[in-house]
């Protein structure tokens, strides 16, 4: 009980349970939509607006929202010119924005790596109360989007065809996801760490989608798979003062493990 009375603790758990709900409700349509890859691409691309912080001397939550908010534009862009090769735009911007990373680091000359590190591999320790309310402020949009545009979305993922002959505004629905995807990213990277957020955004929908009989239990499902895996992961990371973004992953692995030898039983 010992953690509890610190204050750096209770701020990461709150954020931590804002971001069981916030990386569930984004992941299941990712995994979906086979864009697990998108995940991914954008947290490679949050590097580029860290080092870029640092680089300018600016606060550098607030240059990874602007690259990485524009990257998920150029991303859907991109997807357009080469709409039937669509892992293309993934591999530019995931190569871009590391090469970009790796250049401002260097001409940085090796100042703030220490800080650098923390959002690298996340840290407990670096949560402040601003960017609690902000995740709580992200949640609570998203679950609005998500209750208004559940059936668009549903659609979008399942059939885009369906959704253009419905008459749905595609390219802007799919837009907006990138969009949102990109700023969950950017405001989780603190806790979760940069190399690691994509596998905690992607892990609780991939295990729901075992489990879940319907689109609504698998929602449902991944949403307590994330809060297991996130409170667990931060509770073990203050344990064994390991990174929280590599001990929430690892705990979600397991899970993932645990789940898919349950099912194979089952089959046989």
């Amino acid at each position: 009980m010992e953690m509890f009375s610190y204050d750096f603790m209770i701020r990461a758990l709150i954020a931590a349970s804002f971001m069981a709900v916030i990386a569930p409700l984004l992941g299941v349509f990712l995994v979906l939509r086979r864009q697990s890859l998108l995940a991914d691409t954008l947290s490679h691309v949050s590097l580029a607006g860290i080092a870029l912080g640092f680089f300018i001397n600016m606060n550098p939550t607030v240059t990874t929202l602007i690259v990485v908010v524009l990257s998920a534009l150029v991303l859907e862009y991109i997807k357009k010119l080469y709409s039937s090769y669509s892992e293309v735009s993934t591999a530019v911007l995931m190569s871009g924005g590391l090469a970009v990373a790796l250049v401002l680091m260097s001409l940085n000359k090796g100042e703030n790596t220490m800080n650098i590190n923390q959002y690298l591999f996340g840290s407990i320790i670096t949560i402040n109360w601003s960017q609690v309310k902000i995740l709580g402020i992200l949640m609570i949009l998203i679950v609005i989007i998500f209750i208004f545009l559940r059936r668009p979305m549903y659609v979008l993922t399942f059939d885009e065809d369906t959704a253009h002959v419905d008459g749905l505004p595609v390219s802007l629905l799919s837009t907006l996801f990138n969009v949102m995807t990109g700023v969950a990213i950017t405001v989780m990277i603190p806790i979760a760490g940069a190399l690691l957020v994509s596998a905690i955004m992607i892990l609780p929908g991939t295990i729901s989608m075992k489990i879940g009989k319907t689109f609504n239990q698998v929602i449902i499902v991944s949403i307590i798979v994330g809060f297991i895996g996130m409170i667990s992961g931060l509770i073990g990371s203050y344990q064994l003062d390991t990174p929280p973004g590599a001990t929430i992953t690892l705990i979600f692995i397991f899970i993932f493990i645990l789940v898919n030898i349950k099912s194979s039983i089952k089959s046989h």
